[in-house]
C-alpha cells in the first residue's frame, strides 16, 4: 500500500478471507455471483455484486457470474440478458467465467445417484401438503415418510424413471435422508428434485426432473472452485445442509459466509413483490425509474459510481437494519455534482417581458458549465426581451422572506442582468397571471450589481429560443418507510411518486441532448434525458434527485 492510499475499511468477511489464506485452507479467493434468473436486480443485489466482485479484485483472484436457473416456470433469457446488462454497467467484469447450474444437471443427477446407492436419498410419494404436515415443528420433531426406507434398488428404478417422465408433475419427489428430529428444519429430509415439465430456456425438454435450489449451489460452488460462497442471512439455516450435501458427497468444500442483505427505506426488495407491481400495471416495467432494480436505478439518471460508493458506505455487517434512502441520494448528489453539466429549464413556465430592452434585439451571455469542474468550460446562453421564469418564482403579494420576485422588487437573472418589477398581466376572466412585466439595468450584466443588495437570483429561458420538454417529476415509491410492515404493501403506494409536466422550457443547448445523459437544472435538482421515450422530436427528461440532501442534515444534527 502506497503511503498516500487509504486502508480499505476491514469487516469479518474480509477478515475471515485473510484468515484462510494465511492458514493455507485456501490458495486464493474465487468468489461468485449466483443470481436467479427470475426477475431484474435491485439495490439490495449491487451490495452483494460489489461484495463478491470486489473481494476477488482485492485478494487477486476471480469472480464467477453464475446462473441459479433451476426453475424455469419462472425464469426467462429476457432476466439472463438483463441480469448481465446490470453488472456491467456497475463496472465488474466476469471475463470467461460466466456459468449455469444448469451446466450440471448431468452431474448433479449422477451425484444424487450416488447418495441413493449410499442409502442418503430415496424416493418419496408424499404431497407437498403430507410432507408439511409431517415436518414438524421447530418445537416438534417431524415423521418419517411411509415410503423412507424403500431398498436402494427401488429408488434407482423410481429415480430414473422420474427422469424418464413416467409420473406425473408433483407425484414424487427425491429426498435426502438425514432426520427428520432435526432442530434445523432444512435438515429434515429435504427435497432435492421434483417432476416439473417444463421447457428450460437452455436445455429446452431435455429434463422432466429439476433439482431444488439447495442441492444445486452448493454442489455448483464445488465444481467451480469456489472459496468463498458469500450469502445474506436468510441462508444461515441452510449452511448445515450445504455441508452435509457436500461432506457426503466426499467433494470439494466451500465454505459459506452470511451478511445482512440490505434493506433500504421506502422501498421493498422482495423480487415476487417488484413481479407483482410489474405484472398489475401499479409501474410500467421492471425498468420503471420509481423501482429500486438497477436497470430502474440507471433509467432514472443514477450513475454506477454513486451505487458503488453507496454499498462502501453502508459496509458489510452481519445484523439486519434498515438503510434511509436518503444516504443513497446523498451519495448520488455527491457524484453527479462533480460531473453534471448545468442548465438552465423552466418546469412551470410564465413569461417576463422586460419593458426597456430593445424588441427585436438579442444576445449571448457566457455561463458556465460546472462550476466545480473548470474544465467543463462555458457555454453561450441567449438572452431577449421575452423570457420565460417558473410560477414559483413570482408572488404578487409574497410571503415572509421570500427572495423571488415580486411587485417592486429586484431580482438577478442568473448570469445576466437584475430586473425589477414594475406589474402584472392578468386573464381577465379567471384573474390569472399570464405576465410578469419589469425593466432591467443594462449596467448590470454578470455578476454586477452595483453595490445593490440584491438577494434573490432566478433561472430563466428566452422565449424565443427555448426548447419545448416534458418532464417527469419522480419520488419515493411507497409513502412510509417500511413498506414491508403494512398489511398489503401496495397500499402504502405513494399517490404522487410520479408527476408529468408537459410544456416545460429548456434552454437550446439541449436540443440535441442525448438519452441518457445527466444534467443539473439550476435551482431545481439533477435530471437526465429518458433513454427510453425521449426523442428529437419529444424531449423528455426525469428527475433523478432533488437538489436537498437531507442525508448530509443528518449527519450533522
Amino acid at each position: 500500500m502506497s503511503p498516500n492510499e487509504t486502508p480499505k475499511p476491514s469487516n469479518f468477511i474480509r477478515d475471515a478471507a485473510i484468515e484462510d489464506l494465511q492458514t493455507g485452507r485456501f490458495k486464493g479467493v474465487v468468489t461468485r455471483f449466483p443470481p436467479e434468473p427470475n426477475g431484474y436486480l435491485h439495490i439490495g443485489h449491487a451490495k452483494a455484486i460489489c461484495l463478491d466482485f470486489g473481494l476477488a479484485q482485492e485478494f487477486g483472484g476471480r469472480c464467477h457470474l453464475r446462473f441459479d436457473d433451476t426453475n424455469p416456470t419462472k425464469e426467462s433469457q429476457e432476466y439472463v440478458d438483463a441480469i448481465m446488462r446490470d453488472v456491467r454497467w456497475l463496472g465488474f467484469d466476469w471475463g470467461g467465467h460466466l456459468y449455469h447450474a444448469s451446466d450440471y444437471f448431468d452431474r448433479l443427477y449422477e451425484w444424487a445417484v450416488q447418495l441413493i446407492k449410499a442409502g442418503r436419498a430415496y424416493v418419496d410419494d408424499l404431497t407437498a401438503d403430507e410432507m408439511r404436515e409431517t415436518r414438524g415443528t421447530l418445537t416438534q420433531p417431524g415423521s418419517e415418510s411411509l415410503y423412507r426406507n424403500r431398498s436402494v434398488e427401488e429408488n434407482l428404478d423410481l429415480f430414473e424413471r422420474m427422469r424418464r417422465g413416467e409420473f406425473p408433475d408433483g407425484t414424487k419427489t427425491l429426498r435426502a435422508k438425514i432426520d427428520m428430529a432435526a432442530g434445523n428444519l432444512n435438515l429434515r429430509d429435504p427435497v432435492m428434485y421434483r417432476i416439473r415439465r417444463t421447457s428450460h430456456q437452455r436445455t429446452g425438454d431435455r429434463w422432466c426432473i429439476y433439482p431444488m435450489y439447495d442441492w444445486a449451489h452448493g454442489q455448483s460452488d464445488s465444481i467451480e472452485g469456489i472459496t468463498h460462497s458469500l450469502c445474506t442471512l436468510e441462508y444461515e439455516d441452510h449452511r448445515p445442509l450445504y455441508d452435509w450435501y457436500l461432506d457426503a458427497l466426499g467433494i470439494y468444500h466451500p465454505r459459506q459466509i452470511e451478511f445482512a442483505r440490505l434493506n433500504l427505506s421506502h422501498t421493498v426488495m422482495s423480487k415476487r413483490k417488484l413481479l407483482t407491481l410489474v405484472e398489475e400495471g401499479a409501474v410500467s416495467g421492471w425498468d420503471d425509474p420509481r423501482m429500486p432494480t438497477l436497470a430502474g436505478l440507471r433509467r432514472r439518471g443514477y450513475t454506477p459510481e454513486s451505487v458503488r460508493d453507496f454499498c462502501e458506505r453502508i459496509g458489510i455487517a452481519k445484523a439486519d437494519n434498515l438503510v434511509d434512502v436518503a444516504l443513497l441520494e446523498h451519495c448520488l448528489r455527491e457524484d453527479l455534482n462533480k460531473r453534471a453539466l448545468r442548465r438552465m429549464a423552466v418546469l412551470r413556465p410564465l413569461t417576463l417581458v422586460i419593458e426597456n430592452y430593445p424588441e427585436g434585439q438579442g444576445e449571448e451571455l457566457e455561463a458556465v458549465n460546472n462550476p466545480e469542474d473548470p474544465s467543463a468550460g462555458t457555454r453561450k446562453v441567449p438572452f431577449s426581451r421575452v423570457l420565460y421564469i417558473d410560477q414559483d418564482d413570482f408572488r404578487e403579494v409574497p410571503p415572509p422572506k421570500y427572495f423571488r420576485l415580486s411587485p417592486g422588487v429586484e431580482v438577478r437573472l442568473r448570469w445576466a442582468y437584475t430586473v425589477k418589477c414594475t406589474g402584472v398581466a392578468k386573464d381577465p376572466r379567471t384573474g390569472e397571471i399570464t405576465e410578469v412585466r419589469c425593466t432591467y439595468d443594462p449596467e448590470s450584466r454578470g455578476a454586477d450589481s452595483r453595490g445593490r443588495k440584491v438577494k434573490g437570483t432566478i433561472h430563466w429561458v428566452s422565449a424565443a429560443h427555448a426548447v419545448p420538454a416534458d418532464v417527469r417529476l419522480y419520488d419515493h415509491l411507497f409513502s412510509v418507510p417500511k413498506p414491508d410492515e403494512a398489511e398489503d404493501f401496495k397500499s402504502v403506494l405513494n399517490p404522487k411518486s410520479l408527476e408529468v409536466l408537459t410544456g416545460c422550457r429548456v434552454e437550446p443547448s439541449l436540443a440535441g441532448a442525448a438519452p441518457a445523459s445527466r444534467y443539473q437544472f439550476e435551482r431545481q435538482g439533477y435530471f437526465c434525458v429518458d433513454s427510453l421515450d425521449s426523442s428529437s422530436a419529444r424531449l423528455i427528461f426525469n428527475r433523478t434527485v432533488g437538489l436537498r440532501d437531507t442525508w448530509a442534515k443528518i449527519e450533522k444534527a
